[in-house]
């Protein structure tokens, strides 16, 4: 009876590993925003930054970066995202004109 029990659990614990790994979040996000939607490339985001702490600083279990960045709690989203999006698009040759990340 241990050995299924210990078998049940290993295999539970694989399978909570292997989604861990498989979820990387959508390969796409969708930011609406005043000068135009933002259609952010997750997936292609996801191959030139090594650690998603990078982006995702509190961690993925804080939530929406909006459930912070309200102006009250942290700065606005659209001052962090354009802080934080348009120093690495600078070094890394990304858009850094509205229009270049905002669409209508």
């Amino acid at each position: 009876m241990r050995k299924i029990i210990a078998i049940l659990i290993m295999i539970a614990f694989v399978g909570i590993a292997a989604n861990v790994v498989a979820n990387n979040g959508p390969a796409e996000i969708k930011i609406d925003a005043k000068p135009g939607t933002i259609t952010f490339k997750h997936a292609e985001h996801q191959k030139s930054v090594a650690d998603c702490a990078t982006c995702h600083h509190k961690g993925l279990e804080a939530g929406a970066c909006r459930s912070c960045h309200d102006g009250a709690k942290a700065a606005k989203f659209k001052d962090a995202g354009h802080k934080l999006c348009k120093t690495c698009h600078k070094k890394n040759n990304g858009p850094t004109k509205c229009k270049g990340c905002h669409v209508k």
